[in-house]
This record gives structure tokens, C-alpha cells and sequence, in this order.
């Protein structure tokens, strides 16, 4: 059992990477790392689509991951 969480817990963590990696930014170069930061915080702007999607996917494999890896420390060992 504890193998096969081992194995689940590798396989989250690529999806989860590779969903990390797919994301756009969301400020592009200096300039929006000294503007965009107030944009982001005031601002109300939702993400759409693909973004939204990959948003949504990112958390979801986080919340398996840490579950799994909980799992893998205390629970089976």
C-alpha cells in the first residue's frame, strides 16, 4: 500500500509541475513586477478560460498532494 501511495504522490507532483508551468504570468518583466502588483491586488480582474482552468487543476493537485504525502508519513509507516 504504501508503495502505490509513493508512486501517486510521484505522479501528483509531475501534473502538479507541469500545471505550474503552463500558467501565463501574470506581469511581464520589471514593469509589472512594480505596477502590476497593485493591479492585482485592487484590481477584480477573474481568470478565464485556459487560465482558469490550469488555476483550478493546480489546486486541486495540490490538496491530492498533501494529502498523499500525509498519508505516506504517518498514517502507512
Amino acid at each position: 500500500m504504501l508503495g502505490i501511495v509513493n508512486v501517486l504522490l510521484v505522479i501528483d507532483g509531475i501534473i502538479m509541475i507541469v500545471l505550474v508551468l503552463l500558467q501565463s504570468g501574470k506581469s511581464e518583466g520589471l514593469s509589472g513586477a512594480i505596477s502590476g502588483g497593485a493591479e492585482q491586488l485592487f484590481g477584480k480582474q477573474k481568470a478565464r478560460g485556459i487560465d482558469l482552468v490550469l488555476h483550478r487543476g493546480t489546486i486541486v493537485t495540490a490538496v491530492i498532494f498533501f494529502v498523499l504525502a500525509f498519508l505516506s508519513a504517518y498514517v502507512l509507516q
